[in-house]
């Protein structure tokens, strides 16, 4: 039982570690967070920001993995 345990343990990691790396490399290259559609409302007391868009994107790359991978 727990050698599989260790494997999911090292699995994740490294979906964690290259999760990370494109995360912070893509950051600079991608526009995430600011398409269009996103939402940010601001007012006096604070602001509101939901990047939908962007998660719609994300979930759709991330099916997409998933199924070519399954």
């Amino acid at each position: 039982m727990s050698g599989g345990l260790g494997k999911m343990l090292i699995q994740l990691g490294i979906v964690l570690i290259i999760a990370g790396v494109v995360i912070h490399v893509g950051g600079k290259f991608l526009p995430f967070g600011n398409l269009p559609g996103d939402i940010h409302v601001e007012g006096r007391h604070g602001s509101f920001y939901f990047p939908w868009v962007s998660c719609i994107v994300i979930s759709i790359v991330l099916s997409l993995l998933a199924h070519l991978f399954r």
